[in-house]
């Protein structure tokens, strides 16, 4: 990230589509299209990887498997695994702006199983797929399998399973539901196989036109995943790998009692001895899917806050040493310099400022938070924006430009106006994002909703709420050829195209 560069935070899911949620078929192919014709440099995602407790892509069942919500049907068609009588008379939802999860959760599920059952008498697919399970040795038998258990128990939580014998591991236990449950294992693993497979060659077109990949790797993961279950030790759990204690943050913008996550926090102790092998495996299994990786939280390797299990709001919780720089210094001995990007938002103190210099990554400033501030002193204001940042007017827990003004007070709307020399009639979109994109920082990343200059309905997450969450999706109808131009007119202004784009 050294030239000035620009790119559009868009979730997957968000894409349209005729499946009910975005996919890595036809728009997803159209998106890389419009990021080269306006002369972008990234595509920022958020996680891929699957998604369970509030269908947030921030509790998944895997740090690694990814989500089958994602795999595209009319590709599986083009691969001669369905014929387009198997999904084109299902209903994805009546709403083409809003996914609906409950519904697809019952729907996509048997399309997939018709996928499967035609890719498992393909011998030549079945060949390949031996191949990919020797490829992805480390993680695929484990996941495949909780799934399958998971879904014998009902899809309980792990802690909730009947047969404590298999919550703990026993190798009877595992043997038994290993031959009991063959072909739901098999069906998981063809999933992660058809997942793999459309998003890298997705991600090979994108990169052949010069667009790289700015992926998000959550700090935890689920208390419900495969990790706690095979990997207890790493974390913070009872003897029926129950949390002891959990993550959050303590009051702050979004809430006054804090945010309860609820995931179980990592036995940091456990970590260090062993060289922070884990964490080295998770970041090489993230560069194999993204060109450059966003870690979420950043100030939870500082200092994180640990709340009791027990406890029914995040301001009981206090602050813990996390494992600082030795965790950074031991990856980049094990892999290198990478492109990592540190969500250093937050409670950023004086430990976590220095843990980001440390480490040398570019951090993040959001302008919604530094206009807040009357004063300009903010360190998010744009003019204290420092070059190597990235900058956001928001990210995908902050409102939209539009439902942010809205409820701004009239003085703070004054100031935003001034601020931005908003023109008469200016949509406010515009006018924060000519500021963005005009900000000194390197590298700027807008939303598309803010592109598109939508209402408050668009926001894609209300941090400590659980439901209504994640569900916006854009209409194809909605990027026009005005807002095209106009994103396109800022890029050249400003000097932020791609130069290897060529239009």
């Amino acid at each position: 990230m050294t030239a000035r560069s620009s790119g559009i935070l868009m979730p997957i899911t968000s894409l349209p589509g005729k499946f009910g949620i975005g996919t890595f078929g036809q728009s997803a192919y159209a998106f890389v299209d419009f990021l080269v014709d306006t002369k972008q440099t990234y595509w920022q995602i958020l996680p891929l990887t699957t998604t369970s407790y509030g269908d947030s892509p921030y509790q998944s069942f895997s740090a690694i498997a990814g989500n089958p919500n994602l795999i595209d049907f009319q590709l599986l068609a083009e691969d001669g695994l369905l014929a387009e009588s198997d999904y084109d008379s299902v209903s994805f939802g009546e709403d083409p702006t809003c996914i609906d999860y409950a519904l697809l959760y019952h729907t996509r599920r048997p399309i997939l199983e018709k996928a499967v059952q035609s890719f498992l008498q393909d011998e030549t697919l079945k060949s390949a797929l031996q191949a990919f399970e020797k490829a992805n040795a480390s993680w695929l038998e484990d996941y495949a399998e909780f799934m399958a258990i998971k879904e014998f128990f009902g899809n309980k939580a792990l802690q909730e399973w009947d047969d404590q014998s298999v919550l703990s591991r026993n190798e009877e236990a595992l043997a038994f539901y290993r031959q009991q449950l063959s072909h739901q294992i098999d069906y998981f693993k063809v999933c992660q196989y058809l997942f793999f497979k459309q998003w890298k060659a997705l991600k090979q077109y994108a990169n052949e036109r010069h667009i790289q990949i700015i992926g998000d790797m959550p700090i935890y993961v689920s208390g419900d995943s495969v990790e706690v279950w095979t990997k207890p030790q790493l974390f913070k759990l009872d003897q029926g790998r129950r949390p002891t204690y959990v993550a959050g943050v303590p009051a702050d913008q979004f809430s006054a009692d804090g945010q309860l996550w609820g995931n179980p926090l990592y036995d940091w102790e456990e970590h260090a001895k062993t060289g922070f092998s884990w964490w080295i495996y998770r970041i090489h299994e993230s560069f194999k899917l993204y060109d450059v990786l966003r870690i979420d939280h950043f100030k939870g390797f500082s200092d994180y806050w640990q709340i009791d299990a027990k406890a029914k709001v995040a301001a009981e919780g206090s602050w813990q040493h996390g494992p600082g720089y030795a965790l950074f210094k031991a990856i980049k001995e094990a892999l290198g310099d990478l492109p990592i990007v540190a969500e250093d938002l937050g409670n950023i103190d004086a430990k976590a400022r220095k843990l980001l210099n440390d480490c040398g990554y570019p951090g993040m400033k959001i302008f919604q938070d530094g206009l807040k501030d009357l004063s300009g002193r903010s360190v998010d204001a744009p003019h204290n924006a420092v070059p190597d940042a990235i900058v956001y007017i928001g990210t995908h827990d902050n409102a939209v430009v539009n439902g942010w003004y809205e409820q701004l007070s009239p003085e703070e709307k004054s100031y935003v106006d001034a601020y931005t020399h908003r023109k008469p009639i200016e949509p406010i979109s515009q006018a924060m994002l000519r500021l963005l994109f005009a900000s000194t920082s390197k590298t700027a990343i807008a939303t598309m909703q803010d592109v598109l200059d939508l209402g408050p309905e668009s926001r894609i997450n209300l941090p400590s709420t659980v439901g209504g969450n994640w569900q916006w999706r854009m209409r194809e109808e909605d990027l026009t050829e005005d807002k095209k131009s106009f994103l396109r007119s800022l890029v050249l202004l400003y000097q932020r195209e791609n130069e290897a784009i060529e239009i």
